[in-house]
């Protein structure tokens, strides 16, 4: 019994780190969503405010919110670049860090100019607008570098794999077509044939054996080659020697006719 107690309040208390566990993680999962959509709101928001004073302010607030946006857009289009980029290549790996290292001046220069749109001393402000223009410019061309550099990088995959594609379907649609490379070959081979058969081969002339004035010597010539090999003569008959024709000698007595009575 106390195990059985024991058994269910240690279920009990499994079940209870479980649920404050998915609870935690569900509200920082809540609060990262809503941290990134109150950021999210707010970067657009500044940016709307930049565009709005790039174009309706002169003067050096004007340029420093001109430096800002053009900063801020183009340092969001390469980490945009990058982190779409690095999940399916991972040589981006090190642009990524490279990135990440010149975020932290670009976000130095951005929060710079932030706290020159408050200052009032604008001549002050003025005369080092020429410095912050190029350090915006080589901040921008580092970041347009990297940007360009992942996208011509994924182009030139994108073309190899096209090009490999394209050379498999040729393959394939000539393997298709195997009729249209059969059928030059058959025609000739028919030629050839044709050719053979009337006794005339390409480019030879030979004159056609003569006639064979036995022509019982083929035929003979066929059945001994089916009978086997050829039969010895059959011996003669022997016949009687004439009486008349023999020779006499003086000692044998001459044949006295028959008489009849």
């Amino acid at each position: 019994m106390e195990a059985a107690l024991t058994i269910l309040a240690l279920l009990l208390v499994a079940f209870v780190a479980l649920g404050v566990y998915a609870t935690v993680k569900a509200v920082g999962a809540a609060k990262r969503g809503v941290d990134r959509t109150i950021t999210q709101a707010r970067r657009t928001v500044e940016d709307t405010t930049l565009r709005a004073k790039s174009f309706g302010q002169v003067g050096v607030a004007g340029e420093l919110a001109q430096l800002r946006l053009s900063l801020r857009t183009s340092m969001r289009a390469t980490q945009d670049a990058l982190h779409a980029g690095v999940a399916e290549d991972a040589s981006l790996a090190e642009s990524v860090d490279l990135f990440r290292r010149l975020s932290a001046h670009g976000l130095e220069l951005d929060d710079e100019l932030k706290r020159l749109e408050r200052e009032p001393d604008r001549a002050t402000v003025a005369g080092l607008l020429p410095k912050l223009r190029e350090r915006t410019q080589r901040i921008t061309h580092s970041a347009e570098s990297l940007r360009w550099a992942a996208r011509d990088r994924a182009r030139q995959f994108a073309d190899d794999d096209l090009d490999a594609l394209n050379a498999q379907i040729d393959i394939e649609a000539g393997a298709l077509r195997h009729w249209a490379v059969d059928e030059p070959s058959s025609q000739t081979s028919g030629a050839g044939a044709s050719a053979t058969a009337s006794g005339q081969g390409p480019g030879t002339d030979w004159p056609e054996p003569a006639a064979s004035a036995e022509p019982s010597a083929g035929s003979s010539t066929a059945d001994e080659a089916w009978s086997g090999p050829a039969r010895e003569e059959s011996p003669q008959a022997i016949s009687a020697p004439d009486p008349r024709l023999r020779t006499t000698y003086p000692w044998q007595k001459s044949t006295r006719p028959e008489t009849t009575n």
